[in-house]
């Protein structure tokens, strides 16, 4: 095992559906599954953060609608909460122990975030999934995986998505964009990078918490970002 022991998934909830697509589709849902599992098979312990886009994202829909901010982001954290449970029976079917750990109280099909009882299952083995981001609008799962991250101590956190890291510019429309290998926390705030929400980054940095950015269905991403070999964008201090 080498320098990371526990670390942070941040799913993004565009992961739970083919490109395009709305709401969970059975492959997409299964393929990220198998890679958690495989993470926490390792001998990692492993905490993973989802988000809800799939379904809703609260700023965008409340300017679209008649809805407040306020009651569109706890829709979202709702949509989250979804996520998490599909995620969590699917890895239990392929026989991984998961317990869905939420920050709004959701009692029927979920637990409350409570610190020291998400630190328990993580030595017992459990993936645990944190749902309802953190439990507060105006703050994306971003700030929650980051939030999160401190709480729990990880020393890594992956921030999962479907490319293959930070460009220098939209590597879909500019074939000359090139990936950047790694950056200091203090360059994406400046560049106002939208790879991670600002606070986000600002939290990983005042707790010492590493950020690689990669395409989570590249087989072998995951294993080898932890191997310590050169994936996607590594984003600390120096």
């Amino acid at each position: 095992m080498n320098q990371y022991n526990r670390i942070l998934l941040k799913l993004s909830g565009e992961s739970f559906c083919k490109p395009g697509g709305f709401g969970i589709e059975a492959e997409p849902l299964e393929s990220i599954a198998e890679r958690v599992a495989r993470i926490a098979q390792l001998g990692y312990q492993v905490a993973v953060v989802v988000g809800g886009g799939n379904f809703l994202r609260g700023a965008t829909f409340s300017q679209k609608s008649h809805i407040s901010r306020t009651t569109a982001d706890y829709m979202g954290m709702l949509a989250t909460v979804i996520n998490a449970c599909a995620l969590q029976e699917t890895l239990e079917k392929i026989g991984q122990p998961t317990r869905v750990c939420s920050a709004i109280e959701v009692a029927a099909i979920c637990e409350p975030f409570i610190r020291r009882r998400a630190i328990r299952h993580l030595e017992n083995d459990r993936v645990i999934i944190l749902a309802g981001g953190t439990g507060n609008p105006f703050f994306s799962t971003d700030t929650c995986a980051a939030l999160r991250g401190s709480e729990l101590g990880v020393d890594l956190m992956i921030k999962a998505t479907k490319v293959d890291g930070v460009y220098t510019d939209d590597p879909k429309k500019n074939l000359d964009a090139r990936l950047i290998e790694s950056m200091t926390y203090q360059q994406v705030l400046e560049q106002n990078l939208k790879v991670m929400d600002p606070a986000a980054i600002s939290l990983c940095r005042e707790n010492k918490i590493p950020i690689i950015v990669l395409n989570i269905f590249n087989e072998g991403n995951i294993a080898d970002a932890l191997n310590g070999r050169k994936v996607g964008t590594m984003i600390s201090e120096s």
